[in-house]
C-alpha cells in the first residue's frame, strides 16, 4: 500500500460511506497516483503510450532508489540530506577507478559501493556517537561528498565503462534496466523493513528512541547500520544515473535528496518517524515522475512545474496530518495478519481495474485528434537562470510564433539527468523536431540517440552533442570567443600585467571551452600573468563574493576575465571605482546588462554571441529538418568583441 495499513478507532463512521472513506484515507498516495494518471491521459494523447510509460518508470528509478535508502532513515526519525552528493561521488569513484586508475571494472564497482557505505557510516557515527543532529551531520556530508567528486574529476565528466553503462540500456529492446534495478531495490527495502530484526528496530527507534534503548536495542549501532543502508542505496542510484548518461557527472543529482525525501513523505511516511513502507515510497517517486512527465507533455512552464510539485508535497503532508486527526492509527510493524494482506492485495486489484477502465475510456478522446495539428517542436535549455539562455528562448519563441509552430520549452536547471528525462519526454510525444542546448555534450548523447531511433530530427544549439546524430549544430565558437577575450584584455593592458579568471560552473562544456580558448589566446602575451582562477558558477552573486575574496589576496591586479557577463558584473560590483579605470574587466555573452555596463565603461568588453539569433536560427532549422528539407550540418553565428567604441546599435 501507499502507506502503513491503518485502522480506524472504535466508533468511526461505519457503513459503505465510512468504508470508502477509510479506503481513501488508508491509500491516499495510491489514490493520488491513479487520479494523476487518469488526468494526464485525458489531457494529453501522448501520455498513455507504452514508450512514455516506460519513460516514467526510467525517470522514477533514480529518485526511487535514493528514496528507498532514505526510507530507512526517516522511519527511524532521522534525515539524510547527503544522498544526492554521495550518489555523484560513488559514480565518480567508479568512473575514475576504471578509466584513469586502470582498476578492473568489477573492483571499481565494489569501490563505488564501498564509498557509499563509508559515507553512510560517517553520517551514522556523527549522529550516534558525535551527537550531531542528523540535519547538520548529513548537510556536512552533502558538501564533503560533492567537493570530493569535483576534486577527483577535476570538475569534468568522466566517461563511464561500457560494461557498466549497460545498466542504462534496455533488455530485449524494450524493458529498461533502471526499472528492473528499481524493482529489485524496492523488494530488498520491503524485505528489510518487514522481515528483519534491523527493520523492526527502525520502527522501534522511530516510534520512541528512549523506549527502544530501555528495551535493550543497541540504538547507536543500529543507527550506524541505518545510515550505511542509505549510503549503499545512494551508491546504487549514482551508478544507475551515470549509466544512463554514459558518464559520471561531478555535479549530478543536485537536489535529488529533496526529491527522495519528498517521495518518502508523499508515500505516507512521517518525518516524526515510526511509519513508512517501500511500496509507499515507490508510489511517491512515481507521482513525482508522472507529474514532471505530464507537465512536460502539456507544455507547462518549467517555473510553474516547480510550483506544482511544491504544492503536491505540501498537500501530501497536510493529508497525513488530516488522516491522523481523522482517527487513523498505525499498527506495530509486522503486526498485520493474513486478512490485512488480503485487503492490501484486493485494494491493488481494484485500483488497477479502475485505472485501466478509466484510462482506456479517456484514451478514446484522443483518437484522430492530431489531424491538421500545427508542427510541434521541443526546446530543452540547460538553464533559464541566466540571461544568455533566456535570450535564446526569447529568440526561439519569436521565430516559432512567426512560423506558426507550437514550441515547448523546458529548463534542465544545469542538471544533465533532468535534461535526459526531458528529452525522453519529447521523444515519446508527437513532436516534429527537438532543439537541445546540452548541459553536457556527452551526457546528452544517449537521449539524443533515442530521438534518432524514433525518427525525430534533433538540432543542437550553442553546444554540440557527442556520440549521437544531430541534423545541425547552431552555435558560436566558445573556444574562439575565449581567445578573442584574451586578445582584447591583453591588448588593453598593453601586453603586461596580472589578471584573475572567474570560471563558470565546474563540469560544464561552456566553462571548459571558454577557459581553454582564453588560455590558448593568452600564450601570445607572455607578459600577462594569471595569479588566480576561481569558479563563480556563472552567477552574479557568486562572482561578487569570489571577486571580493580574491581582492584580499591580490589587491593590485590589472584585469579580470569572467567566463560570462553575470560573473563580470559581480566582479565590477566588488571592484567599485577600480572597474574600468585601474582594473579592466572582460565578460562573455553580450547580455543586455553586460552591454549596458560596456556603454557605462565599467566593463571594458564582452564577447557577444547574439543568443537571440541562435534561438531563431535553431527553430528555423528544426522546422526545415522536420519537413525533410536540406539543413546545413554546421551553422555558425559569429562572435564579436563588443567595446564602448562599437556597442552602439549592437543587438545581442
Amino acid at each position: 500500500m501507499a502507506a502503513d495499513t491503518l485502522t480506524s478507532k472504535p466508533g468511526a463512521q461505519g457503513g459503505a460511506t465510512g468504508g470508502l472513506r477509510r479506503l481513501l484515507l488508508d491509500n491516499g498516495a495510491l489514490t493520488a497516483l491513479i487520479v494523476l494518471v487518469i488526468a494526464m491521459s485525458a489531457l494529453s494523447g501522448d501520455f498513455l503510450t507504452a514508450d512514455n510509460l516506460l519513460n516514467v518508470g526510467v525517470q522514477a528509478a533514480v529518485t526511487a532508489i535514493l528514496a528507498f535508502g532514505v526510507t530507512f532513515v526517516i522511519v527511524s526519525a532521522g534525515i539524510d540530506l547527503s544522498v544526492g552528493s554521495v550518489a555523484a561521488l560513488s559514480a565518480t569513484v567508479l568512473a575514475w577507478s576504471a578509466t584513469e586508475a586502470g582498476v578492473p571494472v568489477a573492483l571499481a564497482v565494489l569501490l563505488a559501493v564501498a564509498t557509499g557505505i563509508v559515507c553512510g557510516l560517517v553520517n551514522g557515527f556523527l549522529v550516534s556517537y558525535g551527537k550531531l543532529p542528523p540535519f547538520i551531520a548529513t548537510l556536512a556530508m552533502l558538501s564533503v561528498a560533492r567537493g570530493l567528486s569535483l576534486v577527483i574529476s577535476q570538475g569534468s565528466p568522466i566517461a563511464f565503462p561500457d560494461s557498466v553503462s549497460h545498466l542504462g540500456d534496455t533488455l530485449g529492446g524494450w524493458l529498461p534496466v533502471p526499472v528492473l534495478v528499481m524493482v529489485v531495490m524496492g523488494l530488498l527495502t520491503a524485505f528489510v523493513l518487514g522481515r528483519t530484526y534491523i527493520g523492526r528496530s527502525m520502527y522501534a527507534i522511530g516510534g520512541n528512541e528512549e523506549a527502544a534503548r530501555l528495551s535493550g536495542l543497541r540504538v547507536k549501532k543500529q543507527k550506524l547500520a541505518i545510515y550505511a543502508f542509505s549510503g549503499l542505496f545512494a551508491a546504487a542510484a549514482g551508478i544507475v544515473l551515470a549509466s544512463r548518461l554514459a558518464s559520471a557527472q561531478p555535479q549530478a543529482a543536485q537536489g535529488y535528496e529533496l526529491d527522495a525525501i519528498a517521495a518518502v513523505v508523499i508515500g505516507g511516511a512521517s518525518l516524526a518517524g515510526g511509519t513508512g513502507k517501500a511500496s509507499g515510497t515507490l508510489i511517491g517517486a512515481l507521482i513525482l515522475a508522472v507529474l514532471r512527465n505530464g507537465l512536460n507533455l502539456l507544455s507547462v512552464s518549467a517555473f510553474w512545474q516547480q510550483v506544482v510539485i511544491g504544492v503536491v508535497i505540501a498537500l501530501a503532508v497536510l493529508f497525513d496530518t488530516l488522516r491522523r486527526k481523522a482517527g487513523a492509527t498505525t499498527p506495530a510493524a509486522g503486526a498485520s495478519g493474513g486478512g490485512s494482506r488480503g485487503r492490501q492485495a484486493l485494494t491493488y486489484v481494484i485500483a488497477a481495474v479502475v485505472a485501466v477502465a478509466v484510462v482506456g475510456a479517456t484514451s478514446l478522446l484522443h483518437n484522430g485528434s492530431s489531424a491538421g495539428a500545427r508542427p510541434k517542436i521541443g526546446l530543452s535549455l540547460s538553464t533559464l537562470n541566466n540571461p544568455f539562455f533566456v535570450q535564446i528562448r526569447d529568440g526561439a519563441e519569436e521565430e516559432a510564433k512567426k512560423l506558426g509552430v507550437d514550441l515547448t520549452v523546458t529548463d534542465a536547471q544545469n542538471d544533465a539527468s533532468q535534461q535526459a528525462n526531458q528529452l525522453q519526454n519529447f521523444t515519446s510525444g508527437s513532436l516534429s523536431a527537438v532543439v537541445v542546448n546540452p548541459v553536457d555534450s556527452d551526457a546528452a548523447g544517449p537521449s539524443v540517440r533515442g530521438a534518432n531511433q524514433a525518427g525525430i530530427p534533433v538540432i543542437a544549439v550553442d553546444r554540440g552533442v557527442n556520440n549521437a546524430d544531430t541534423s545541425a549544430l547552431v552555435a558560436s565558437d566558445n573556444v574562439e570567443g575565449g581567445a578573442l577575450g584574451a586578445k582584447a584584455l591583453a591588448e588593453k593592458l598593453g601586453g603586461k600585467g596580472t589578471i584573475v579568471i572567474l570560471q563558470g560552473q565546474a563540469g560544464t562544456s561552456a566553462s571548459r571551452e571558454r577557459g581553454a580558448g582564453f588560455a590558448e589566446g593568452l600564450k601570445a602575451y607572455p607578459g600577462i600573468k594569471v595569479v588566480a582562477k576561481q569558479p563563480g558558477d556563472f552567477d552574479r552573486t557568486k562572482g561578487l563574493d569570489v571577486m571580493t575574496n580574491l581582492l584580499q589576496a591580490h589587491p593590485d591586479i590589472d584585469g579580470v576575465f569572467a567566463e560570462n557577463d553575470e560573473m563580470a558584473l559581480g566582479a565590477i560590483k566588488a571592484l567599485g571605482s577600480k572597474a574600468g579605470t585601474s582594473v579592466q574587466v572582460v565578460g562573455f555573452d553580450g547580455t543586455p546588462d553586460g552591454l549596458k555596463a560596456v556603454r557605462a565603461g565599467t566593463l571594458y568588453a564582452s564577447v557577444a554571441q547574439q543568443p537571440s539569433e541562435l534561438g531563431r536560427i535553431a527553430v528555423r532549422n528544426a522546422l526545415r529538418a522536420a519537413e525533410d528539407e536540406k539543413v546545413e550540418k554546421m551553422v555558425k553565428v559569429p562572435v564579436k568583441v563588443v567595446t564602448k567604441e562599437n556597442v552602439a546599435g549592437f543587438e545581442g
